[in-house]
């Protein structure tokens, strides 16, 4: 039993990466349901997705689970879902095209980014600034995907399409503090060696 447990605690994070991913598949399909249900069915995959996002990396850490697979994984899985979420709705007309680009493109400079840094060896935190965009970012889609199937009490598109705006202003500040962080060290990367 005990065997069992340990290998369910090494592997849990790996596997709720998995399910994020396999959640896109999912939500594409629902989302272009004829039916009501499809607001509130693409609504609660996205929300299934986030909860995995924090609880993935909230178990790694303190099970001291944390893998080369799951660093691999995890932001892949983020960004993959974010940007299907994102272009299902600018397709759909139920977001604005602007903010989903500023969005995208700051997640494929920040993964070009990242994977540069690692190669010298130099790590990228995520500022704090960066989770109040991500989380401003998932509140969007959360909103737009939900929708006209939200109560008649919750303004969701206009929350969603605000928020979305939101996190597309923090979204050039994060990046550009990224990008700026990222040149320093590619010039230090070009000096010259002793």
């Amino acid at each position: 039993m005990s065997q069992k447990w340990d290998n369910l605690k090494k592997n849990l994070p790996n596997y709720l990466t998995y399910l994020r991913i396999a959640v896109i598949p999912a939500l594409t399909v629902v989302f272009f349901l004829n039916s009501e249900w499809a607001y509130y069915l693409s609504t609660g995959l996205f929300l299934i997705a986030g909860v995995s996002d924090w609880l993935d990396g909230y178990l790694a850490r303190m099970w001291q689970a944390q893998s080369s697979l799951g660093r691999f994984l995890d932001p892949i899985a983020d960004k993959l879902l974010v940007a299907t979420a994102l272009m299902l709705l600018v397709a759909t007309k139920r977001a604005d095209l602007l903010p989903a680009i500023a969005i995208v493109c700051r997640e494929i400079l920040v993964s070009g980014l990242r994977e540069f840094l690692a190669e010298i060896r130099i790590g990228m935190p995520v500022s704090k600034l960066a989770k109040i965009k991500t989380a401003a970012q998932m509140l969007a889609i959360g909103c737009l995907l939900l929708g006209a199937g939200a109560p008649y009490w919750l303004p969701a598109e206009l929350l969603g399409r605000l928020l979305l705006w939101i996190a597309a202003l923090l979204t050039l500040v994060t990046g550009y503090a990224y990008l700026k962080l990222g040149i320093k060290h590619m010039g230090e990367d070009e000096s010259p060696k002793n």
